[in-house]
């Protein structure tokens, strides 16, 4: 189902971004529209696949998990059972808070937050457990600099 997004859509969505504990009075006020028309309009996009899930954003660092690093992953195994195996080891790790397959000579980069450089070496020594890997880089991230999940609108 393909739905059609019309400005007055992008700005419902900018403050669901913003904040999406916001009430519907908030957002209609702010997006200059009244209640029900903005509730419909949510939940179109909702039933359109455009809103997923909701949740809350939460600071790693106050939960104590301060080492951001980012895995690439270099493999000599295409077949589908290795990518089966691979991916479902991915998915199982809560440390894995993103996966991408790539074009390049990197097939596979991961972002994955633990506590230290300790926790990321039991993570690694778990996943080449799992699934052999040919070649793997981590690169310790030193500094965030942006970190968002807004997307852009325009």
């Amino acid at each position: 189902m393909t739905v059609q997004i019309d400005a007055m859509d992008r700005k419902i969505l900018q403050q669901l971004q913003e904040d999406a504990s916001q009430s519907l009075d908030d957002i209609a006020r702010k997006v200059g529209s009244s209640k029900t028309p903005v509730w419909n309009r949510i939940r179109k996009m909702r039933e359109g696949g455009v809103i997923g899930q909701q949740t809350v954003i939460l600071d790693p660092d106050a939960l104590g998990l301060e080492a951001c690093f980012f895995v690439l992953v270099r493999t000599n195994a295409h077949e589908a059972d290795w990518q089966k195996k691979f991916l479902k080891a991915l998915r199982s790790r809560p440390e894995v808070l993103e996966a991408h397959r790539l074009a390049g000579e990197i097939d596979y980069i991961l972002k994955v937050r633990v506590k230290n450089a300790r926790a990321y070496d039991e993570f690694y020594q778990a996943l080449i457990k799992e699934v052999a890997i040919y070649n793997v880089t981590a690169l310790l991230s030193m500094e965030e600099i942006k970190n968002t999940t807004m997307l852009p609108l325009d």
